[in-house]
């Protein structure tokens, strides 16, 4: 896999799967399909919001995943946005940059709209654009395997990221990492998950304890990443800042009020903890945190 330093990735975001499967991961399996006439009919229901809110897809944990491997180059999110289930996430995704394409159905049901539309954008952009060396694939749909093949006949690092229990395994197979929504740092753990999963599993997508500040949350999120990424402990504070810098590139510690990286995180022991004992400066998540 080339270095994060120099990586150039796209991201494609198959909206209505992601939020569809992770529906029925709260709710129970094919809970959406059972509620789909419902939220079409009165999305502002009580019940219907309810069971939307508890729902949500937290978008960060995505992109933020995806900048851990490098430079976000384009990222797009397939759905149709006058969808009143869709909707809500509009301002998310606009303020992370997502290039929202607007599906419209051909009937309530149609199939494959977003599968084929992403699909041939990847491939053109993977020729418009040879500098690219990873591509995202937020999907579960086993439709997207043939993409995920041809992404990386064309030498390029696929990365996948499904709910569990509703991914393919033949598109986990098919990419050369793959991740469970679930897992992304950040997501909390459901309540409908087996309290006897897997504990590597478990540990990470239990409910994050936040912090009472959005930097605090951030670095939180940037040292679950790194320790997720190549499983260290410790990690390089100049590594840590510059994933922070590609998860949210207006991030700085003088706007803060902090003079240097070394008092930002100093200032958030209940997050992280600091050891420049030697000429390596070094950072790890508080035990507290695990």
């Amino acid at each position: 896999m080339p270095d994060s330093t120099d990586a150039r990735v796209a991201v494609y975001i198959d909206f209505d799967n992601i939020v569809m499967s992770w529906y029925d991961r709260v709710h129970g399996r094919n809970a959406y399909a059972r509620d789909r006439q419902k939220i079409s009919d009165d999305a502002s229901a009580p019940e219907i919001v309810d069971k939307l809110g508890k729902a949500m897809v937290d978008v960060g944990a995505v992109i933020d995943y995806a900048a851990s491997f490098g430079t976000l180059v384009l990222t797009r999110a397939y759905a149709d946005w006058s969808a009143p289930v869709n909707a809500v996430y509009r301002s998310q995704l606009v303020a992370r940059a997502v290039d929202l394409v607007q599906l419209f159905p051909a009937a309530a049901y149609a199939k494959n709209g977003a599968d084929i539309r992403l699909a041939v954008d990847a491939v053109e952009d993977m020729f418009r654009l040879p500098d690219l060396t990873h591509v995202v694939i937020v999907a579960g749909d086993s439709d997207y395997v043939p993409l995920a093949q041809r992404c990386k006949r064309l030498g390029r690092y696929v990365v996948g990221v499904g709910v569990a229990g509703s991914t393919a395994k033949s598109l986990a197979a098919a990419c050369d990492e793959f991740d469970d929504y679930d897992a992304l740092p950040g997501v909390a753990r459901t309540e409908t998950e087996d309290p006897k999963t897997d504990a590597a599993t478990s540990t990470r997508s239990r409910s994050r304890r936040r912090a009472n500040d959005p930097a605090a949350d951030l670095l939180e999120r940037a040292l679950r990443i790194g320790h997720d990424r190549d499983d260290s402990e410790w990690q390089h504070a100049s590594a840590v800042k510059s994933l922070l810098k590609r998860m949210d590139p207006a991030f700085t510690e003088k706007s803060y009020g902090f003079r240097s990286f070394s008092d930002f995180v100093k200032a958030h022991p209940k997050v992280a903890e600091f050891d420049e004992s030697d000429n390596i400066v070094r950072i790890r998540l508080s035990p507290e945190r695990h």
